[in-house]
């Protein structure tokens, strides 16, 4: 593991940049960019648009070490490259970010107010690729629809049961149990969530760490307890539906908690923008995000 990306993420200033629509999610995140279906043909017209658009966003001076903490790579993207570097080389060596992958292959079926991850097939193989292309830690996200113990209890027992292969393979995992932002007893299911999650944390091994990323919180500071945790580098929120200035205000709310957005990050971004607004638009967008993070 590299300690001066372990530390970065540890006590650094700024966000993590998630650059990692997958195959499901594409389609919208290229739409939203201004690339309808009827630009590609097949899959891999559609990834050869979704990382023309990535690189963008990487190779922007908007896009520096100076905001930005890390960036949340597809498996397609970390196999790609950027001017003839890999994407995960380019993005520390050039950059100065910190590279992560994202590892899960989507959800199951709800079940007990929740959605499991689907098994991750060949994920040994994925982490040996990881580790090759000098990737720092993984994410995996799970999603919760409503405060059922049962459900909530079988996610964090995945999350944690993935997150020791992961981390036995010298990566930080990223834990993401997604708390739905509209669903009924919020609050219950948060500190339902919590509880669990410090619980899973005292079991693991001593020697263990990860990184959390949920819901901001309907109460303010409510995860303080688990940001202090000996076991967490660090925690960090997803803006879950919220559009960006909404993301932006609730995140600010919750002191030591840092963004890590998607859509959030690339709104107002268009593949018909001049280099100039292109620019102009993803800093607007960086600076907010950054303030919110670092409040």
């Amino acid at each position: 593991m590299n300690k001066e990306q372990f530390d970065r993420m540890n006590t650094g200033k700024g966000f993590i940049a998630a650059l990692d629509q997958s195959g499901g999610s594409t389609p919208k995140a290229l739409k939203l960019y201004g690339i309808n279906e009827d630009k590609y043909g097949n899959e891999e017209e559609m990834f050869d648009l979704v990382h023309e658009m990535r690189t963008r966003i990487i190779k922007s001076p908007a896009f520096s070490s100076g905001h930005i903490l890390g960036a949340i790579l597809f498996e397609k993207t970390m196999e790609r490259e950027i001017d003839g570097v890999k994407t995960a080389d380019y993005l520390w060596d050039k950059k100065g970010v910190v590279p992560f992958l994202k590892i899960d292959k989507g959800l199951e079926e709800a079940k007990d107010g929740v959605q499991l991850m689907k098994k991750i097939d060949g994920l040994d193989e994925t982490l040996d690729k990881a580790v090759k292309a000098n990737i720092f830690g993984t994410k995996m996200r799970a999603f919760i629809k409503e405060n059922n113990e049962t459900g909530i209890k079988k996610i964090v027992a995945q999350q944690f049961e993935i997150g020791a292969q992961i981390w036995n393979k010298g990566l930080v995992p990223i834990l993401e149990p997604e708390i739905d932002i509209y669903g009924k007893n919020r609050e219950e299911t948060e500190t339902a969530l919590k509880k669990e999650i410090l619980a899973g944390l005292d079991a693991a091994d001593k020697d263990m760490k990860v990184m959390v990323k949920i819901s901001i919180p309907a109460k303010d500071n409510f995860y303080s307890d688990l940001m202090s945790h000996p076991k967490v580098v660090r925690v960090v929120a997803l803006s879950g539906g919220y559009s960006r200035e909404e993301a932006n205000k609730e995140l600010a709310r919750n002191s030591g908690l840092i963004a890590s957005f998607s859509r959030a990050l690339s709104e107002g971004l268009n593949a018909n923008q001049s280099a100039g607004e292109f620019d102009k638009t993803l800093a607007a967008s960086v600076k907010s995000i950054y303030e919110a993070s670092v409040s």
